[in-house]
């Protein structure tokens, strides 16, 4: 299914201060706050994958279901503070690009089902991340 360039954008939107949020910026007490937000954007079966190409790590296995899909995303945030988030068409899909000191680490994209985020794709290979950093 074809995804047009302004809803691409509402799924950007959505699912960007959500993941800011988790981002490094705001107290750990706040992340129970941040999953909580994530979870209202993501379908209850929601699912998740990565790939880092060997180079970078990257869940082994699907993430399934809306909270861990929430706590995984609030994870690899936390993990690399100082990150940017700018929404972004990602293959015709709504998505984020990551970045932080101005490269990019993660572009990941969304299928969205209704106004909830169904699949997230997320590209941390940096040999594949290296066009995205150069724009």
């Amino acid at each position: 299914m074809a995804v047009d360039d302004r809803a691409a954008r509402e799924g950007g939107r959505l699912a960007a201060p959500r993941i800011a949020a988790g981002s490094g910026q705001f107290e750990v007490d706040a992340e129970d706050q941040v999953i909580e937000g994530l979870i209202g954007v993501l379908a209850p079966d929601a699912t998740a994958i990565g790939g880092g190409g060997g180079l970078v790590p990257a869940a082994l296995h699907p993430v399934e279901g809306a909270e861990q899909v929430a706590r995984f995303f609030a994870g690899r945030a936390r993990a690399v503070p100082g990150i940017s988030l700018e929404e972004c068409a990602v293959n015709g899909r709504p998505g984020l690009v990551a970045r932080k000191d101005g490269v990019t680490v993660s572009v990941p994209a969304c299928d969205i089902a209704g106004d909830r985020i169904q699949h997230v794709w997320a590209v941390l290979n940096p040999d594949k991340l290296r066009p995205w950093t150069a724009r």
